[in-house]
């Protein structure tokens, strides 16, 4: 980590020296500061990250969980789940990532000393929430045209409908939540999201037992029953973050202290900032679902294997993910305090941490691809090929990590609209034709079938890492255009 930061920083510190050293500063002294500078922000980040990470990460193992426990049913189980998630977590995070448009606006707020304002703002959201949360609940009841029209396996189709229409009961919960949430941490107080993602990790495991085998008076429903088991944990974590907001030092921010009615230019404010990270968020997670959706095509066994891959890539993503949300909070609260500089330092060692720990991501999931899919799965053709895409897992984590943390650093100066469209072109104009044509071996390419869709996947993020970076450092040195983005 102490490498990357330094060559982050050796720029930097190197121009700094070369026009203080005239003035009779001494450069050991200027060393230090710089490096006592750098060690407070990553203090700063670590305490915000840390909880985000342990969050995301909760969230991320209730999938993981579902994942191997739908797996130890079967193949058939474990592909039904794969294929209604892969349709659920796309359109729900479009509308999350419409909400997100709360962080930086919160967070701004909060720089500027007026969280007053807040909970005006997250009342207006709830309303976007529920709108959206309503079309979703008509499209996953109404799925099942989308499967055949893409010919998955049959096989699979009966378990991704019952998966979805037990998921849809926690839509609106859940989306609830994340508003809540959104303040909470937009406000630099990411210990309660934690709470929360642990609690409802630890309600998830016993809830899946009963209703995956049965118990109680409750019929065993196989894979199935994780789709139930979410939708209660969904309603309890709302509930939980309900009862926080109202009873601690958010109470601040007025969420409950009177009813809102619809604002127009409110909600529009929020929808024009929050629809181009919704949009981000659904090129980039659609395009991996779509692919889990063309590989559906190759049977119960490829998606199966599919989804372990996914399932442990999913795992370290949050990592990055958590980085680029705190450096959200950070470089909002900056901005908002009109301190650029330090808007600046903040994703620079955001993205440094984040690159140093996809380093070591790379080679614990290389050396370990084996036990890993057998954690998963006792089907030898299914651990055979979940092996084999560890290795891409492990080939792309210094990408998706990158491209996770620079978005967020992006979002926090309200640049949403650069990851957008970079996601566009990354993953829609090179990625997805990418693995098409490998994968299905296209105009007389090699049909390479899995490997060949995950080529196209490894590019797609690769792309976009480069260019997400490279308008981070434009960004970060542009004041005029970092205010200009704040008034919006």
């Amino acid at each position: 980590m102490g490498i990357v930061l330094v060559r982050v920083w050796s720029k930097r510190l190197a121009r700094v020296r070369k026009r203080q050293r005239p003035c009779g500063y001494n450069a050991r002294s200027l060393d230090s500061r710089e490096l006592l500078v750098i060690r407070r922000e990553l203090g700063q980040l670590s305490r915000l990250a840390l909880p985000m990470m342990l969050a995301q990460l909760s969230q991320m193992g209730m999938g993981v969980m579902d994942t191997i426990m739908a797996g130890r049913v079967g193949a058939v189980d474990l592909a039904g789940v794969a294929l209604g998630g892969n349709l659920f977590w796309p359109a729900i995070l479009f509308v999350v990532g419409v909400l997100l448009s709360l962080m930086p606006s919160i967070s701004q707020l909060h720089g500027a000393g007026r969280q007053r304002e807040a909970g005006e703002v997250v009342r207006q959201a709830w309303w976007i929430a529920l709108v959206g949360g309503s079309g979703l609940i008509l499209l996953f009841r109404n799925a099942e045209r989308i499967y055949r029209a893409i010919d998955v396996d049959p096989l699979a189709i009966p378990i991704a409908l019952a998966y979805l229409d037990a998921l849809s009961w926690g839509v609106l919960p859940m989306l609830g939540y994340v508003a809540l949430r959104y303040l909470c941490d937009g406000n630099s107080w990411t210990v309660p999201a934690m709470v929360v993602a642990l609690s409802g990790l630890v309600l998830k495991l016993p809830l899946n037992l009963l209703f995956i085998h049965g118990g109680f008076g409750v019929p065993a429903m196989g894979g199935v029953g994780c789709g139930y088991a979410s939708a209660i944990v969904m309603s309890a974590q709302f509930a939980t973050m309900t009862l926080i907001v109202a009873f601690s030092r958010m109470r601040v921010c007025g969420v409950f202290a009177r009813f809102s009615a619809p604002d127009g230019a409110e909600i529009w404010r929020l929808i024009r900032l929050g629809l181009p990270i919704g949009l981000a968020i659904f090129v980039e997670v659609g395009m991996f679902s779509f692919i889990t959706l063309l590989i559906g095509r190759l049977g119960v066994d490829a998606v199966a294997a599919h989804q372990i891959a996914m399932s442990v890539a999913g795992l370290t993503f949050m990592v990055g993910l958590a980085l680029g949300a705190a450096a959200s909070v950070r470089i909002g609260y900056s901005v908002g305090a009109e301190d650029l500089r330090a808007a600046r330092r903040s994703g620079g060692v955001a993205i440094g941490v984040s690159v140093s720990f996809a380093l070591l991501a790379a080679l614990a999931i290389y050396f370990g691809r084996f036990w890993l899919a057998r954690l998963y799965t006792t089907e030898t053709a299914v651990f055979a090929m979940a092996a084999e895409l560890l290795l891409f897992v492990a080939a792309f984590q210094l990408f998706d990590d990158a491209q996770a943390t620079c978005t967020g650093a992006l979002r926090g100066y309200k640049d949403t609209r650069s990851p957008m469209w970079v996601g566009a072109v990354a993953y829609w104009i090179v990625g997805f034709p990418v693995g098409v044509l490998f994968g299905f071996g296209l105009f007389g390419l090699p049909e390479l079938g899995l490997h060949g869709f995950w080529t196209g996947m490894t590019v797609g993020l690769a792309v976009a890492a480069s260019a997400l970076t490279m308008r981070f450092r434009w960004l970060a040195g542009k004041p005029r255009r970092i205010r200009a983005l704040a008034r919006h």
